[in-house]
């Protein structure tokens, strides 16, 4: 997914609305400026799909759809439809061409602002351009104003603010961490504090919306923040310089063992490739040799920044990947520019069902080319690219434009009903990985089977098959452990015991985190302490059931069970524990020690990349790689 920013000019769009008037299109009544807003985002909107859309647009079902969501959201019940501009039965209505379809849409919207004058205009066009929308690809969508914005911070890969995460805690702002590197940080505010007021204003009691509007601003601008610490008597003020904040793309970076790095991208932004770069830097000076990539979870992002990383695997002019679209513009090939800095480094890349859009760029070149191994679970299966197009009113629509194809050839979109629920939780049916994929692999006919560079066979047509298949770990019940998320209370008991206890804490393990990861375990009375914060909560340990089940809110489990299973609560908790005092970069190797049975399965797949790097090399024939789903 490429997000791109494109602005049409306000003035020209306008311009357009006039010419349209004067070619026959009488308003019903002089359009005030809400009014001319509306009806020129709406005709931006339109005009966006028709002029990028990667495929012919239906501009009668575009219309028609427009209609049926804004007359579904109209709240008034009074407001005659049969025979009106907004009657759904369109009879005698046919759209062939934008200037058909703004004329229509102008009739319908003017004869509802004129007969329900209560009516929220805005939210009306919304409903009208989410209809137009749903005729479209799942991808394709509209993104109201308030998202935008944050939209934008986060595929800019900054913000400008104090450097703090929190969670509202009993009405209190709670900080998580202080950003490394950020204002707040600077100035010594920790994990654990509460800011009590913003300015001259109690912020007890804000929701997460008002702590944001308060605490970010301009770069250089100042805030005053009351500080209450838990242990110290009296409030702690700061006045805090807002600066530029880092949304960090690589949330983990560091050494599996002597050799082998561990890179984890949760999106691919604006910064990704350069931080990915500096993570690098820094694992080739501890001695790393190899790279397990890990893009789990990670839901795209910038075309370009995948490609950025794509490259860093091969030789100069591999290609890496390939869009086409109704738009010749839109079409394209993309080679690495340069010799990647990993080109001659053994690769083993992580997906899961969650990789999808530019981590499927990514895994697809690095399999299609035999570069490296693929293990996890089949990815998403999103081959289409967007781009991003503002409206007048700061809004955004994000349009397909081309889909793109992997080295070999493959489109890996997965099928879609337009508009559909099913598309999207189709991942949520893949019940076990290896009988997924067996059941995707069993039913690709002929036209979606192609050929890696070593003749390895690959499919197109849902997702990035792995090389390697890591089922789910289906041994231990996650009853409790999900449970304790849900309730809040490991992460409750976490801060509760840093409250507590969080200088001889620090003390003690703040400098030596490697000391931490490798030795620390929590107190059986701690531990204790979980199982009784979680009963208040609703857990119910009970003799008359086998297996735990929900009953309204509470969860049953039997006699013992919470003893089996605590070593999970344990190691969140730990986890846990890294992230509020070290940060979230910490927060991954705690998690990956513990629970991650996918990475530990790739640590022993080595000796498979070496034969896969020998088959692309021409000293193995394709036989050589074997069954490696039966080492």
């Amino acid at each position: 997914m490429q997000l791109k920013k494109i602005l049409y000019p306000n003035v020209l769009i306008l311009l357009i609305l006039s010419v349209l008037r004067f070619s026959g299109v009488d308003p019903v009544l002089q359009s005030g400026e809400d009014d001319t807003q509306n009806l020129t985002k709406y005709h931006q909107a339109q005009r966006s799909i028709v002029t990028n859309y990667f495929n012919e647009p239906d501009l009668n079902e575009m219309y028609r759809s427009s209609i049926r969501y804004m007359v579904k959201a109209i709240k008034d019940s009074t407001l005659g439809i049969d025979g009106t501009p907004i009657d759904t039965t369109f009879q005698g209505v046919e759209i062939s061409s934008i200037r058909d379809s703004f004329t229509n849409f102008e009739k319908a919207y003017l004869y509802v602002s004129n007969n329900s004058p209560d009516e929220n205009m805005s939210k009306l066009t919304e409903a009208a351009i989410r209809g137009m929308f749903s005729t479209l690809d799942p991808h394709s969508i509209y993104i109201e104003p308030e998202d935008n914005e944050q939209i934008q911070e986060e595929f800019a890969g900054k913000f400008q603010g104090i450097g703090v995460q929190f969670q509202i805690i009993e009405d209190t702002i709670t900080v998580i961490t202080a950003i490394s590197g950020g204002p707040s940080e600077q100035l010594g505010i920790r994990s654990g504090d509460r800011i009590i007021q913003i300015e001259d204003t109690s912020s007890v009691g804000f929701t997460n919306e008002m702590v944001l509007r308060r605490l970010r601003g301009e770069k250089g601008s100042e805030v005053n923040v009351t500080i209450k610490r838990p242990n110290v008597k009296d409030p702690i003020n700061y006045s805090i310089i807002r600066d530029d904040i880092p949304l960090y793309t690589v949330d983990a970076s560091y050494m599996l063992d002597e050799q082998t790095g561990y890179i984890k991208i949760n999106r691919f932004a604006a910064t990704t490739h350069d931080e990915f770069i500096s993570a690098s830097e820094n694992l080739k000076e501890k001695g790393m040799k190899r790279l397990v990539l890990d893009l789990r979870g990670n839901p795209g992002g910038y075309l370009s920044q995948a490609i950025a990383i794509a490259e860093e695997f091969f030789p100069r002019g591999t290609e890496l990947v390939s869009t086409k679209s109704k738009h010749s513009r839109f079409n394209g090939e993309y080679f690495s520019r340069k010799d990647g800095d990993y080109k001659d480094k053994p690769v083993i890349v992580l997906v899961d069902e969650g990789a999808a859009s530019a981590s499927e760029i990514v895994s697809g070149a690095i399999q299609d080319h035999d570069r490296g191994l693929i293990v996890g679970k089949r990815t998403f299966g999103k081959g289409l690219v967007q781009q991003q197009y503002e409206l007048i009113d700061k809004s955004s629509v994000r349009v397909t434009i081309s889909r793109y194809y992997t080295p070999s050839g493959r489109l890996i979109q997965k099928p879609f009903v337009e508009g559909g629920e099913e598309y999207a939780y189709e991942i949520f049916r893949r019940d076990d990985a290896m009988d997924d994929a067996s059941e995707f692999i069993n039913h690709i006919p002929d036209s979606l089977k192609y050929t890696t560079d070593a003749g390895r066979t690959v499919y197109g047509g849902g997702g990035i098959v792995p090389d390697y298949i890591v089922p789910r770990d289906t041994t231990t019940s996650a009853y409790v452990f999900n449970y304790a998320i849900r309730q809040r209370a490991s992460f409750d008991y976490v801060r509760t015991f840093l409250d507590e206890n969080g200088d001889n804490f620090r003390n003690k393990w703040e400098d030596d985190f490697q000391n931490f990861r490798e030795n620390f375990e929590w107190e059986e009375s701690q531990v204790e302490g979980l199982k009784s914060l979680l009963l208040e909560r609703g857990m119910v340990i009970s003799d008359t059931v086998e297996t735990p089940n929900f009953r309204q809110d509470s969860l049953f489990v039997p006699t013992g069970h919470f003893e089996d299973v605590s070593w999970l609560l344990e190691g969140r908790m730990k986890a846990e524990l890294a992230r509020q005092i070290w940060g979230m970069e910490y927060f991954y190797p705690i998690v990956n020690d513990i629970f991650d049975t996918t990475l530990d399965k790739a640590m022993t797949l080595w000796d498979a990349v070496a034969r896969l790097e020998a088959i692309a090399n021409g000293k193995a024939d394709v036989s050589a790689l074997g069954n490696i789903n039966q080492q």
